[in-house]
């Protein structure tokens, strides 16, 4: 690479230079030197400096900025190409920020809220309880004035999260600003509303998902829907589609940082950095909603148990699992893991990945299932960590998650029947870093395994 050349060219000068120096600025430690002898290794800390800047970038364009690895059948791919050129792109994460830890925490710290306005409206459920909604409806639109066919998007956040996490605002503003109408579904117990029976959600069940689907459509049912899920509800929405088959009420979905295999999610999650950094906030907040509901709970749950548990997988053996009816919590994590659903899925899904994310690991990512139909496409950055993939200096503003979204969400609205048709070919192929066409090699190649090295 002619970034590593520099570095070790700067290295060189900066020894001749040294060579150069009078003997008295070359003294040892026990030899006294005049005070002039210090001037001439200013040019030589500049030097060293720069051969260390030379040696970074060296560093950062090799194992940081990649193209992404792009797993899609011939005709997602010519669509992507077409209408989300940004696939084609490098990613190029923020330099100081590579790490997917640190991509993951930076992100929780810097990206602040935005404004956004919504009317929240309460649907009730076949059990007794009730589902939080908040529409951003933008009815000023001037692109898609006519309410009942102006095109919709369907918002699921993550675990623990609701309409007013910072990613799901910025998500809802740039929709509003492509003249889109918006809704987000909030998890039972999230959102800010009370339960009314002892149930909450979980990835394995879409029964609330299909209620909110039935609504949405009955009130627009000439608008086009398109669904986007992020961490946990990336994995509902695949598990949504790979069970509604051709029955799918939505044209599209875009899934951000899912899980793929929650098996290996709990693994990643239950190491001890990782859980310091992840597990115990997240089941911290797990253990807080279930505190916050406990009246409406307590009739079928031992709270004290549950609110001893201290890793996610914990919580779910002890409140998630027996909930949904499963034996096991294994029988739960299979049942909750989209890997194993790849195959049934019948509308078009782009997901996007980062291969040092520490809940969802590269090696559990279902790339040969992916090539296998050529209704899914993976998209997978080499870094960019859990809902992070942030770039600029200061990565407070747009990341390359939130441009992905843009682009893939107006493309689906937009030519809806391009993509149907352009994804029901075969051919499924595989792009990796070095733009390997038609197979995988990219999966296992250089960077991607250093990248999960870097993850282990």
């Amino acid at each position: 690479m002619a970034s590593d050349a520099c570095a070790h060219g700067l290295l060189r000068r900066a020894g001749e230079l040294l060579l150069l120096l009078p003997s008295e600025a070359r003294a040892g430690p026990g030899e006294e030197k005049p005070a002039a002898a210090a001037a001439p290794l200013l040019p030589l800390l500049v030097l060293g400096a720069a051969a260390a800047a030379a040696a970074f970038a060296g560093f950062y364009l090799r194992r940081a900025a990649q193209r992404p690895m792009l797993v899609a059948s011939a005709g997602f791919r010519r669509f992507l190409d077409d209408h989300c050129p940004m696939v084609r792109e490098k990613f190029y994460p923020t330099f100081w920020c590579t790490d997917g830890r640190a991509q993951t925490l930076v992100r929780v710290l810097l990206k602040t809220p935005v404004p956004v306005h919504y009317r929240n409206e309460l649907i009730r459920t076949a059990d007794g309880g009730h589902i939080s909604l908040d529409w951003a409806d933008n009815d000023t639109s001037e692109r898609h004035p006519d309410g009942a066919t102006r095109p919709t998007l369907l918002l699921l956040p993550g675990l623990t999260g609701s309409s007013r996490e910072s990613y799901m605002l910025y998500m809802v503003r740039t929709v509003l600003s492509m003249g889109y109408r918006c809704v987000v579904f909030n998890n039972r117990g999230f959102g800010g509303e009370t339960l009314l029976t002892p149930r909450t959600f979980c990835a394995a069940d879409t029964e609330d998902l299909e209620a909110v689907l039935d609504h949405v459509r009955s009130l627009l049912p000439d608008a086009p829907l398109v669904g986007t899920g992020v961490s946990l509800g990336g994995m509902l929405l695949l598990n949504y589609v790979s069970r509604s088959g051709s029955e799918c009420r939505l044209s599209a979905v875009l899934t951000l940082s899912a899980a793929w295999d929650t098996f290996a999610s709990c693994d990643s999650l239950e190491r001890p950095l990782h859980w310091l950094l992840f597990n115990r906030f997240l089941t911290s907040n797990l253990r807080r909603t279930v505190h916050r509901h406990r009246d409406v709970l307590a009739s079928k749950f031992d709270i004290e148990h549950i609110m001893k548990a201290r890793t996610i997988r914990e919580f779910d053996q002890r409140f998630t699992a027996p909930m949904f009816g499963f034996a096991t919590i294994d029988d739960y994590y299979h049942a909750a893991s989209p890997a194993h659903a790849v195959a049934t899925i019948r509308v078009p899904v782009l997901c996007l990945n980062a291969a040092d994310d520490p809940f969802s690991p590269m090696h559990a990512i279902p790339v040969e299932a992916a090539r296998s139909n050529p209704r899914v496409a993976l998209l997978v950055t080499s870094c960019g960590g859990h809902i992070g993939f942030l770039e600029g200096l200061v990565p407070r503003g747009r990341s390359y998650m939130d441009r992905v979204f843009a682009e893939f969400t107006r493309a689906a609205l937009e030519h809806a029947r391009e993509l149907e048709e352009l994804t029901g070919e075969g051919g499924a192929g595989c792009e990796g870093v070095e733009g390997v066409e038609g197979g995988c090699e990219g999966v296992e190649d250089d960077v991607w395994q250093r990248r999960r090295s870097l993850v282990h």
